[in-house]
């Protein structure tokens, strides 16, 4: 048997070994060691390279970690990274094609032919063959297609309006996720600060209440009074484990947003002061064309509308004629060949008529399409000002709340004082003093709460005008530096954005009372 005929049958039987391979492929499920490895690349995933905690941690560096290892912005980035290598992509696709091919060919007989005459049918040529049987082919072919270089052109734009959508998106999770460490920070600071005097009080309460007992069993007092003194504390105890909890929840809550491992012990910076509540005292027409002009969610749905336009341009698009130039060198062993090698180009042109029976549905298509997005933008942006209006309310009731707690909380400190004051050694006397040391209790956490619900307002408040809350880039600072720089991107949006209005305004004022 001829060499190329074994080659020919070689591949034959290769390629019929490798069809019955796939048809004899059975599931394989992962196994329990798989499982327990894809468990601890996860973590490591979720907690390595990350930054010891070695001090207190600042409101700013609190928010700098759950920035930089927040899982939910890590996929932001991602999705951003990914938007930005499909540009590329998309790029790539107007370009030329150019084409390399390389093959053999082979038969187990020779082609070949012999002509008749069209007038009489009478044979003139005997039967020959101008193809070996055998023969390798080699080939190299550019074409350009003006039609798919136009439908690539707009898919790149569509691409490149993707890209700024994942960095809206971006944007607006940073934004939730800085609204989120607000809101949790200063509730575990309430904790950190209250969690030991409560667990104290706790201690004293339940001693109480043992002592109780023991005088009711021994008949020291009359069994109503001593159930009524029991009852008291029970309520008290109650109440208390359940501030404990919401305290507790606070922690687990900040922890969580800063990604950090289980078991990771959380200690907040607390040098006794507090951040002064910003006074807003501007129109809340400036705040709601703010918030329109900055807020991500308009931005994306405006480039929504874009790509979503460009959809039927390349719909029009490929109704276009199709214009293909192409132009290539080939090669082919063929002995009987006069060339075995030679140079091609070609125009071709071509359109399917009927396809543009569809131009006036598209042209009612690109109509209703804008018309919907619009309408959807213009829902967003009225949900985006209703929650400019509730936020600034909001805020006002959480301030005007800060005064109520302040109140309170001094009133209930004088109490106690009264309480310990005049206590004795009586079981009644020691009631008092710890209802007193509960209602103060509960006032600093009724307080601390107030507070951190001022300071959830004024994050609303800020997250729905939209600003930016953090540099462009993260992945290159430390948590110190980054923390730095949220510190200052955040007072600085504050001064220049939000409160830039109050400023105006002032000025305003200034100069029209300097006029005569």
């Amino acid at each position: 048997m001829p060499a190329q005929q074994l080659k020919t049958l070689g591949l034959a039987i290769t390629s019929a070994i490798l069809l019955s391979a796939c048809n004899t492929i059975e599931p394989q499920p992962y196994s329990d060691q798989e499982a327990r490895d894809r468990i601890l690349a996860d973590y490591q995933l979720m907690y390595d390279q990350q930054d010891p905690v070695a001090a207190p941690i600042t409101f700013y560096e609190a928010a700098a970690r759950a920035l930089k290892y927040n899982l939910d912005y890590r996929l932001k980035l991602m999705e951003s990274a990914l938007a930005s290598d499909l540009l590329d992509v998309s790029s790539h696709e107007m370009l030329p094609r150019l084409v390399a091919s390389a093959g053999y060919e082979g038969r187990s007989n020779d082609s070949g032919g012999t002509s008749v005459g069209i007038e009489d049918g009478q044979e003139s040529l005997r039967a020959s063959t101008s193809q070996e049987r055998y023969r390798d082919l080699a080939g190299l072919n550019l074409s350009w297609s003006v039609l798919d270089f136009g439908v690539a052109y707009y898919r790149s734009q569509q691409k490149a309006d993707q890209i700024i959508m994942a960095e809206e998106r971006r944007r607006r999770v940073a934004q939730n996720v800085l609204q989120d460490v607000r809101n949790a920070y200063w509730r575990a600071l309430g904790a950190q600060r209250l969690l030991p005097e409560v667990d104290r009080l706790l201690q004293r309460t339940r001693s109480a209440l043992d002592s109780a007992r023991q005088a009711e069993t021994q008949g020291l007092l009359p069994r109503q009074d001593i159930l009524a003194y029991q009852r008291a504390l029970l309520d008290s105890m109650s109440l208390l484990t359940s501030r404990r909890q919401d305290l507790e929840f606070a922690q687990a809550e900040l922890k969580a947003l800063m990604s950090l491992p289980p078991g990771s012990q959380l200690v907040l910076a607390d040098d006794g002061s507090e951040p002064e509540l910003p006074v807003i005292d501007v129109e809340i027409n400036q705040l709601e064309i703010l918030s329109l002009e900055n807020r991500p969610e308009i931005m994306e749905e405006w480039y929504r509308k874009r790509v979503n336009l460009t959809d039927l341009d390349i719909a029009k698009t490929k109704l276009w004629p199709n214009v293909t130039f192409s132009a290539g060198y080939s090669y082919d062993t063929n002995n009987y060949l006069y060339n075995n090698h030679w140079n091609s180009t070609g125009v071709d042109v071509s359109i399917n008529l009927l396809q543009l029976l569809q131009l006036p549905a598209l042209d009612s298509a690109a109509e209703s399409q804008a018309a919907a997005d619009d309408l959807r933008r213009v829902a967003l942006s009225m949900a985006i000002l209703t929650q400019v209006r509730v936020g600034a309310l909001r805020y006002e009731l959480a301030r005007q709340d800060m005064g109520f707690a302040d109140e309170s909380l001094r009133v209930d400190s004088e109490l106690l004082g009264y309480a310990q004051a005049a206590s004795s050694s009586s079981l009644g006397s020691e009631l008092e003093v710890i209802r007193a040391e509960g209602r103060y209790l509960l006032s600093r956490y009724q307080r601390e709460a107030a507070y951190s619900r001022a300071q959830a307002a004024w994050g609303r408040l800020y997250n729905s005008i939209g600003l930016d809350v953090l540099p462009e880039e993260i992945e290159q600072h430390d948590i110190k530096t980054l923390a730095s720089e949220i510190e200052r991107t955040l007072t600085t949006q504050q001064r220049t954005g939000l409160l830039a209005s109050t400023r105006v305004l002032e000025q305003g004022e200034v100069n029209a009372t300097a006029q005569p």
